[in-house]
């Protein structure tokens, strides 16, 4: 069967394993059939209110329905947006305002707060929904009215700045990319993923849409056994999950509390991560725990479908050495720049840029800030070719993988020196005792500050990294934290902490 949209996937699973579960949470377990039966519904509900490329948002708890009201939207030929229920208001309003969505899917229980946001927008009731009849003849006309190149959903990233963009998203894009995890990683009908990443966060897309594709299982874990290590590895053994793709944050949380290996996971054999830089203490700790697991660092961006680099770990790591983000995924160019446009040149830092069909089509209802992002590629003059600029600063190392360095803009001039931040935070992490820790520069006092929690103290941290970085990038400022704040996506909450500068 030829994949031209991402429901292709869902109908093929749904023939060969009608009665298998898909989606699992808390509430209730799911099988393929029923997932396109429910879907199917919502579909034919939106086509018979004339609903048609238009933005869909879904307002639910993190759950099966959340999965279902996707597809829907997709059958329909429309593209979603979740937006979590614990969202602050003021970004729902933002979101709201740039999207303009043509209905909103919630539920009895949030029924209230949707209508409070809604304006001028139909909100319509999951539950309703589900007691109309779905017209497979009607969903299978709207289908050939929809083309690979429309968008399959609009994810909100703030970035730095705190301000919400909607990344645009194509089926052709997700469906390239969902073929390069199968591909790479071997996910077939076996694989049972332990989902950790919200569904408004991109890493969420590989989970989704390898299980729709591969006829896999899928089991949301409960968000509150992340501060439960006894219940979270109870539950992935239970489940019998072999695979997972985390964010650093959560695999970190687990090796700080000592938990890794404590707890028996007999099925786990792979551990993907992505999202942020994964410090090699805490994947050693992992490493040592799990010896036989397929550990993999995947890299990249909301704007280029979730990763575009990928690193394999096929070889040792001290604790303060950096993991290699690796090397580009198939059909896909990575392109270093440097300040004058062009190829950097051995151990020079650039850029990363990127080019391929994962690429984002921009952002959503926001020409310039798509315009300064999503660029003609400047080493080609002679016809339109976009790259999108990551304002990630990497290199390639001796062996030709490339390393992640910082952010163009934690990039700092300080004391006469050009300095990476995220240097420090290497040299940081590797201290004995350190659990997390973010260094962010404070312009107005030109003082690079250091925020860390753990059982160690500010002078031992500054003493243990003397040898590993010179003078002028030890950190002028110390702050202790109790607890290091965390966003929406589970990666430190670099906004919050800019406030306590």
């Amino acid at each position: 069967m030829s994949i031209r949209l991402v429901t292709d996937y869902l109908d093929a699973s749904a023939e060969k394993y009608p009665e298998k579960i898909a989606f699992a949470d808390e509430n209730r377990e799911i099988s393929f059939s029923q997932v396109k039966s429910e879907a199917l519904k919502i579909a034919t509900k939106l086509i018979n209110d004339s609903v048609f490329k238009k933005p869909v948002v879904i307002y639910l708890d993190k759950s099966v329905e959340v999965l279902v009201s996707f597809m829907g939207a997709a059958y329909s030929g429309n593209f979603y947006t979740p937006i979590d229920t614990g969202m602050p208001s003021s970004r729902i309003e933002k979101i709201m305002e740039t999207l303009c969505p043509a209905v909103i899917i919630t539920d009895e229980a949030h029924r209230n707060a949707a209508s409070e946001f809604s304006g001028n927008t139909p909100v319509i009731l999951y539950s309703d929904i589900q007691k109309l009849t779905a017209d497979e003849a009607l969903v299978e006309q709207a289908k050939t009215k929809i083309l690979d190149t429309d968008i399959l959903y609009v994810l909100f990233t703030s970035g730095s700045t705190g301000t919400p963009k909607g990344v645009i998203i194509s089926q052709k894009a997700c469906i390239d990319y969902a073929e390069w995890v199968t591909k790479t990683f071997d996910i077939s009908s076996s694989t049972i993923f332990g989902e950790q990443a919200p569904f408004y966060f991109d890493n969420s897309i590989l989970d989704i849409y390898q299980t729709l594709k591969n006829g896999a299982t899928l089991y949301i874990i409960p968000q509150k056994f992340f501060m439960l290590p006894k219940q979270l590895f109870e539950f992935l053994a239970e489940k019998k999950v072999n695979t997972i793709f985390w964010v650093p944050s959560a695999l970190c949380i687990m090796a700080n509390l000592k938990a890794v290996g404590k707890f028996p996971v007999p099925t786990l054999k792979k551990v993907l991560f992505c999202g942020e830089v994964m410090p090699n203490k805490q994947l050693n700790v992992w490493r040592k725990a799990f010896p036989d697991c397929l550990y993999a660092n995947l890299y990249g961006p909301t704007e280029i479908t979730d990763v575009c680099a990928y690193y394999i770990v096929d070889r040792e790591f001290s604790d303060d050495e950096s993991l290699p983000i690796g090397f580009a995924c198939e059909n896909t160019e990575i392109i270093v720049l440097n300040d004058k446009n062009e190829r950097v040149q051995k151990d020079e830092k650039g850029e990363l840029c990127v080019r391929g069909t994962c690429l984002s089509y921009g952002y959503y209802n926001n020409p310039e800030k798509t315009q300064a992002a999503f660029v003609q590629n400047p080493l080609n003059s002679k016809y339109p070719e976009i790259i999108y600029r990551t304002g990630d600063i990497v290199h390639y190392n001796e062996r030709g993988e490339l390393m992640y360095d910082c952010r163009k803009d934690f990039q700092i001039k300080h004391m006469g020196h050009r300095i990476e931040l995220g240097e420090i935070e290497t040299a940081v992490s590797a201290v004995e005792g350190v659990e997390q820790n973010c260094c962010l520069y404070d312009t107005e006092h030109s003082k690079i500050v250091m925020f860390f929690t753990g059982s160690v103290e500010a002078q031992q941290i500054i003493d243990s990294i003397k040898n590993a970085v010179p003078e002028y990038m030890i950190p002028n400022k110390k702050i202790k934290l109790d607890k290091m704040p965390i966003n929406l996506n589970g990666k430190i909450d670099r906004v919050e902490l800019k406030k306590m500068l």
